[in-house]
C-alpha cells in the first residue's frame, strides 16, 4: 500500500448526525479532505490536544501515552487502512525493544494518540478515492470549516470580553481544574484573540 500522509484540519459540528462531530483530515500533498464522524467524547480528546490544554489529571489517551513511555513503547505512525460500510479502520504501528507491533484501533483513538506522540497519520489512495472530498472553495459556511482554526471568527461577541487578562487566566485554570474543557476552550480563544491584537 502506498502511504499518503494526512494532516488534521480540525473539528466541526457534524452536518449529518446530531450531537456528533466531524474530524477532518487533509491530504498533505493535495486538496482532498476526509471527514470522519466521531462522538463528543472522542472529539473532546482530540480538541484538548489541538488547543494545548493541560488537564489536571491524565485523561485516557494521556494515560495510554504515559504507560507506553514507562514501558519504552514508541508510537511510530497511525494508518487508516480500511473503509467499510462508512466505518474507518485504523492501526497503530508501535516499536518496543527493536520489534515492531501493529495494534488495531478506532480511528478517533488513533488520531488522539498520534497527536500526543506527534507521529504521522497515513492512509491509502483507495480510501482517499472512496471518502475524499474536494471543496471548490472553502468559505466560513463550509461544513468542514474548522472550529479550531485560528482565522475562524466567532459570530457572537465572547461573554468573556469584559474580563481582564488575569481574570481570564484564573477562569481558565478553574475550568481546567473542574475538567470543563468546553468552557476552557472558549476562554483560551478569548486569550488568543487578545494576544493577536
Amino acid at each position: 500500500m502506498q502511504k499518503i500522509r494526512l494532516n488534521i484540519l480540525g473539528l466541526s459540528v457534524s452536518q449529518t448526525q446530531s450531537g456528533a462531530y466531524a474530524l477532518v483530515l487533509a491530504e498533505e500533498e493535495g486538496d482532498r479532505r476526509i471527514p470522519i464522524i466521531i462522538g463528543p467524547v472522542e472529539a473532546q480528546a482530540i480538541a484538548i490536544q489541538l488547543e494545548g490544554l493541560k488537564p489536571p489529571r491524565p485523561l485516557t489517551h494521556d494515560l495510554i501515552k504515559n504507560m507506553a513511555l514507562a514501558f519504552e513503547i514508541a508510537l511510530l505512525e497511525v494508518t487508516i487502512y480500511k473503509l467499510e460500510e462508512g466505518i474507518f479502520y485504523s492501526e497503530l504501528l508501535c516499536e518496543m525493544g527493536g520489534k515492531e507491533i501493529r495494534i488495531d484501533s478506532r480511528t478517533s483513538d488513533a488520531v488522539a494518540l498520534a497527536l500526543r506522540f506527534r507521529c504521522p497519520i497515513y492512509t491509502s489512495e483507495e480510501i482517499l478515492k472512496k471518502a475524499g472530498i474536494v471543496l471548490e472553495h472553502e468559505d466560513e459556511n463550509s461544513p468542514v470549516r474548522s472550529m479550531l482554526d485560528d482565522d475562524y471568527d466567532e459570530p457572537e461577541v465572547s461573554s468573556y470580553a469584559q474580563y481582564s487578562l488575569d481574570e481570564l487566566q484564573e477562569l481558565l485554570d478553574d475550568a481546567i481544574q473542574n475538567e470543563d474543557y468546553e468552557k476552557a476552550s472558549i476562554i483560551r480563544d478569548e486569550l488568543n484573540k487578545r494576544e493577536k491584537k
